[in-house]
């Protein structure tokens, strides 16, 4: 299995995935289109909410996930609307709303400092295509920080009253995979030890992160994989959480990998 391929087995039927199967599995599911997705503009940390599309996203890959025979005990997801919707959909078609789920800011989107609320092509007239691009892919550099005076800056937000000091005003890929990991060994890894069926509901440089990690993907590796969003993404794991295969969750398409998946959608998909 390459290092930066999400596999599926084309033309082989699939069995079912349930709960009568010996292997660890974990479900990724990046958030339906949100407001921002469709305007072009680059979101971050912005508490958006969901289009009609995104909810219908969600919807699908809740169908999907039910008719595979999947069935969850524990969910982990962002505090950003999005996420939160995008979840509570998917359970509420697979008739598991009642489901312990833990809201974690840790799991909130990378956050892109002073571009969140930008229009993405306006900002790559203003500063060049080429830097632009270096901002949103490159793993180590950071977009213009935010001030803290300006009224995007999460800090005044109650819903991060905890972690004040922590609040970021600008991130990279690295920050972003450096505080998903934190989460994923503090509460993710001991539930999947403990044999619990695990979905995380989240974000695109978010599951990219994990992505990366659980891919062992070197350096700016990760910069050309996307995430499309709305559609389930299954990773079995060994008992020492590694990768045996991952693979897409979807009807009636053939997907080799993140990039791939994403073919068709524009670029704004990413963040």
């Amino acid at each position: 299995m390459g290092k930066n391929r999400l596999e599926k087995n084309a033309g082989v039927p699939q069995p079912k995935r349930g709960v009568d199967s010996a292997m660890i599995k974990i479900v990724l599911v990046r958030h339906g289109q949100s407001e921002y997705n469709a305007q072009n503009r680059f979101t971050g940390w912005t508490d958006v909410d969901l289009t009609d599309s995104g909810k219908e996203e969600a919807r699908r890959a809740g169908e999907i996930l039910r008719q595979n025979d999947y069935v969850f005990d524990v969910a982990y997801t962002s505090v950003l609307k999005r996420a939160i919707r995008t979840l509570w959909i998917i359970q509420d078609e697979m008739s598991l709303l009642w489901i312990p789920t833990d809201k974690t800011w840790m799991l909130n989107e990378r956050h892109y400092g002073a571009l969140q609320g930008l229009n993405k092509e306006e900002t790559a007239q203003k500063y060049g295509e080429e830097q632009v691009h270096l901002w949103r892919r490159s793993v180590t550099v950071r977009p213009p920080a935010l001030d803290k005076d300006d009224e995007r800056y999460e800090g005044r937000d109650p819903r991060y009253k905890d972690i004040k000091d922590r609040v970021p005003v600008t991130e990279n890929l690295d920050d972003t995979e450096q505080r998903v990991l934190d989460y994923w060994r503090e509460k993710v890894e001991p539930s999947l030890h403990e044999n619990r069926r695990v979905l995380i509901v989240a974000h695109g440089n978010t599951i990219r992160a994990l992505v990366r990690y659980l891919d062992d993907i070197p350096g700016d590796g990760i910069a050309t994989l996307n995430i499309p969003t709305g559609t389930p993404l299954v990773y079995e794991l060994g008992d020492d959480l590694k990768p045996v295969r991952h693979y897409y969750l979807e009807e009636n398409k053939e997907k080799t990998d993140v990039k791939e998946a994403a073919q068709g959608a524009p670029d704004v998909r990413s963040e």
